[in-house]
């Protein structure tokens, strides 16, 4: 019962639909009193010989009325009730996601994409059943089977309700402990669904990979083990769910036994009339629903409990990257500075960058080099705040990031990142996912400027061609060139290209460099890349080295300084030469 308790929020959100559904129940409930009555009456006036015609109409009639005022409060509380239970999964649902949407990137890598999308599905499913069919199997079971109970001790016989109640202690007991057993199991089967539930989404996402090193069948029989294991574990639940009704149609039956024998006893006595004995076992018969009913209950109330308590635990998880109180909601324009910034990544000890002094001036393209792991797109991520600094300050026109609201802060930055992710859209609504109310002509001019407007064109529903999941029908130059055209659309005061130029050729890479130089000249930009020549324009270029910055200068200043800069930059444009000389 404690999870009715830690929905009490909700509850009280829905006071009006939940309050109504209950007085319905609860006169339904007080209706169904009636029909057992009105057999009674007929009963007893056909073993008197006083039951005629029209008496039996009447009642007949009063039988029918009451089967149709049933018949429509039923639909009432359903309605109230199981709608509101709905408005429930779609405000948790709503939660989550906004949730999701809040955490930083060292909550995804400590949680799979998989078990985040089985507690926005099976768990808030789970949940919605308990503040639909759980609020119903308590309200009704309690009503119902309290006022049977009453009906039976007061108006027929209070000796006679006692000995059928003689086995309800048994089913307390037994039902609380299959409770406790489904809990458990019920966890371990949600936890298998999300083990599946990833790998679905890995192998599809992943797909090409797994093709392309052949390894079909090894990742069906991963699968299938997965698949087997949730339905072995599904298999435990089912067992603990088919002990409930058996053992509950068994205590019950041992309760009818128990009130023919004792009430034909009454009867042959003359203590109970044959009409009463009838509505007697007629009531009984109404009370095996509040026990399955109840049953039912402790399923209901275990299956969402072990799973309000995985969307819960999630929900309580805090985002490492939080707004100062009174952060600023504008964005200043103005230099961009990194001063003594240090960074280690969570649960690490190795400093990732230590002590970067940079400042670009507002309007300037910073250009970010060095070999693989030696810090370039973390330095890059920092300035959205994707993490936070160790030590050390980020600061945009002299003012912190860290005093700006994130809002502010992120849509003044327009970011293509490594790894570019493609909605399953068409190419224009993923041109304009940043400023969906863009026009036709400012996407073509994106696009252009991208130098992915003629190979758009060339498809057969141009702009308006599907991509497919993470446009998965396009090529790796074609998604990049999106990805930037999309944030050239937005028109940031700061952009951000991470090695977004890595899958298009030389000559694809100089247009749109021209193409961003000629359209930034009073903003600020940041390429990183492993190819020196889409940084070699740029007003500063640093060469990162373990963290650090190991040389800083123009294009001609570090050629002069002839380090690692100098003698990459010449062996690239060698390998270059080479490749043209082989093409020709």
């Amino acid at each position: 019962m404690r999870l009715f308790k830690d929905l009490m929020w909700f509850f009280k959100l829905e006071k009006k639909s939940y309050g109504l559904g209950i007085i319905v129940l609860v006169f339904v409930a007080l209706l169904n009193l009636f029909p057992p009555y009105v057999v009674r009456v007929i009963v007893d006036g056909v073993s008197h010989g006083s039951l005629t015609s029209k008496s039996l109409f009447q009642w007949s009639g009063l039988l029918v009325g009451t089967g149709f005022l049933v018949y429509s409060l039923r639909f009432a509380w359903r309605l109230m009730i199981f709608g509101a239970s709905s408005r429930l999964s779609r405000l948790l649902r709503k939660q989550l996601f906004d949730h999701f949407t809040l955490m930083s990137p060292q909550f995804y890598q400590q949680h799979r994409t998989g078990d985040l999308m089985a507690h926005a599905t099976n768990d808030i499913q789970a949940i919605e059943a308990t503040a639909g069919m759980g609020v119903l199997t308590l309200v009704d079971s309690l009503t119902t089977g309290g006022l049977v109970i009453l009906s039976m001790a007061i108006f027929i016989s209070w000796k006679l309700t006692l000995i059928t109640l003689l086995p309800m202690p048994l089913m307390a007991w037994s039902t609380s402990r299959y409770g406790t057993m489904l809990h458990k199991r019920f966890h371990r089967a949600q936890a298998a669904f999300s083990d599946l539930n990833d790998k679905v989404l890995e192998n599809i996402t992943g797909v090409r990979v797994v093709k392309a090193f052949g390894e079909e069948e090894a990742e069906i029989e991963a699968f299938r083990a997965l698949s087997a294991d949730v339905v072995e574990k599904n298999i435990a639940v089912a067992k603990v769910d088919a002990l409930f009704d058996p053992t509950i149609q068994l205590i019950i039956g041992f309760s009818f036994f128990l009130a023919l024998v004792f009430g034909a006893n009454d009867v042959v006595k003359g203590s109970l009339t044959f009409g009463q004995l009838t509505q007697f076992t007629i009531y009984l018969g109404q009370f095996i629903w509040p026990m399955l009913a109840f049953g039912w209950l402790f399923n209901i109330l275990e299956r969402g409990r072990a799973s309000y308590d995985r969307v819960h635990s999630l929900l309580n998880i805090n985002s490492e990257i939080r707004e100062q109180e009174g952060a600023r909601s504008s964005f200043p324009i103005g230099d961009v500075a990194f001063l003594k910034a240090s960074f280690t990544y969570p649960g690490t000890c190795t400093p990732v960058l230590k002590d970067i002094n940079v400042l670009v001036q507002s309007g300037q393209t910073l250009g970010v080099v060095g070999k693989t792991g030696s810090g370039k797109t973390t330095f890059l991520r920092l300035l959205l705040r994707e993490f936070d600094l160790s030590s050390g300050d980020l600061q945009i026109g002299g003012t912190s990031i860290y005093d700006l609201t994130l809002d502010a802060l992120r849509r003044a930055i327009g970011y293509v990142p490594q790894d570019h992710f493609l909605f399953s859209t068409s190419i224009s609504e993923n041109i304009s996912f940043g400023k969906p109310e863009a026009s036709l002509a400012e996407i073509h001019r994106a696009a252009r400027i991208a130098d992915i407007h003629q190979d758009i064109e060339r498809f057969e529903e141009n702009y308006n061609t599907l991509v497919g999941d993470r446009g998965v029908t396009l090529s790796g130059g074609q998604k990049q060139r999106i990805s930037i055209a999309r944030a050239i659309l937005v028109e940031p005061e700061i952009l951000i290209l991470d090695d977004s130029l890595s899958a298009v050729d030389a000559k694809t890479e100089k247009s749109i460099l021209q193409g961003l130089r000629e359209i930034r000249t009073q903003k600020t930009t940041f390429i990183s890349s492993h190819r020196l020549s889409a940084v070699e324009h740029a007003d500063l270029i640093i060469v990162l080295r373990e963290g650090q910055i190991s040389e800083q200068g123009s294009h001609s200043e570090l050629m002069e300084l002839d380090g690692w800069y100098a003698s990459t930059y010449r062996s690239q444009q060698i390998e270059s030469l080479i490749e043209e000389g082989e093409s020709n």
